[in-house]
């Protein structure tokens, strides 16, 4: 007889009203702590598999355009956006009461498995065509995650912006490195390499 009168107040309910919103937050900090390291760590862990900007001489021999930043700007950018992505991920892993939660976590690690394929195809193998068709398929990823995300916390979805954003930057970039170096592949700027066999 409690056990109905309990199930029948708790119909309807969300995790909301059963929890505070100070037990959310708490929860939300839990989970920000495990993704925000995770993802920076795998993401600089990825950029380590070659050496990145005036640090491969490779890179520093293309020609590139004139939209391109200067080296510092790149980490410092990555570095902001795999903390919007932690803070983003953590926001919907806490979100239990979503039925969209499990595809959207599912969705996230795909396109973050496709994030950390770009720089040892770009900076390691010299494959710049190849990497130009990965930063397509990390936009769609991407931009696809962003939707799902949205349709669970708005937050989250607002988080993911600035990624969309970079990529289409870096994408042209890409894009614009492919069509000035036709030939970027069989490019050996000195006798020490940092190209990655593949």
């Amino acid at each position: 007889m409690i056990v109905d009168q309990i199930a029948r107040r708790l119909e309807g309910c969300t995790l909301q009203d059963i929890v505070s919103k100070h037990q959310l937050r708490l929860a939300y900090w839990r989970w920000a702590i495990i993704t925000v390291p995770l993802i920076l760590l795998l993401g600089f862990a990825s950029a380590r598999l070659a050496p990145m900007g005036a640090n491969n001489l490779w890179y520093a021999a293309l020609a590139k355009p004139a939209a391109t930043p200067p080296d510092w700007l790149f980490p410092v950018a990555w570095t902001a956006i795999y903390i919007l992505l932690g803070l983003a991920l953590a926001m919907v892993i806490n979100a239990r009461g979503s039925a969209l939660r499990g595809a959207a976590i599912g969705l996230f690690v795909v396109q973050l498995v496709i994030n950390l394929i770009w720089s040892p195809l770009f900076f390691g193998a010299h494959q710049v065509f190849a990497a130009l068709i990965v930063i397509v398929l990390m936009f769609a990823a991407a931009l696809a995650t962003t939707l799902l995300f949205g349709r669970i916390r708005a937050a989250a979805a607002w988080l993911l912006v600035p990624y969309l954003v970079w990529l289409v930057y870096a994408g042209m970039l890409n894009f614009e490195i492919h069509r000035m170096n036709p030939e970027a592949a069989t490019l050996v700027p000195s006798s020490r390499t940092t190209q990655i066999p593949l």
